[in-house]
């Protein structure tokens, strides 16, 4: 057996989520599953969105970005389009 035939990472989406499903419903069933209240999901939705943005903007100040990022719909790189803090210039009046 290739050692990229092993795991759970090697099995289809499908056979996955079967898998996570009897996890999800045995944890509820011994009752030691997590249940969110709408407070603790709003400050994990805050807290997500905090870190994101600030990952965001830290790409935008160094100059790096994920896939993708940098270029327009042809391809070419757009970096002379922005300023250095992420902004677009202004136009000379």
């Amino acid at each position: 057996m290739a050692k990229e035939d092993r795991g759970f990472a090697s099995m289809d989406r499908a056979k996955q989520r079967e898998i996570a499903s009897k996890g999800g419903k045995a944890a509820h069933q011994k009752g030691t599953a997590h249940e969110w209240t709408s407070e603790e999901a709003r400050d994990a939705g805050r807290k997500g969105g905090l870190a994101s943005h600030k990952r965001r903007r830290e790409q935008m100040m160094t100059g790096g970005g994920g896939a993708g990022e940098g270029r327009n719909d042809m391809g070419t790189d757009r970096t002379d389009t922005y300023e250095a803090d992420g902004r677009e210039p202004s136009t000379p009046e």
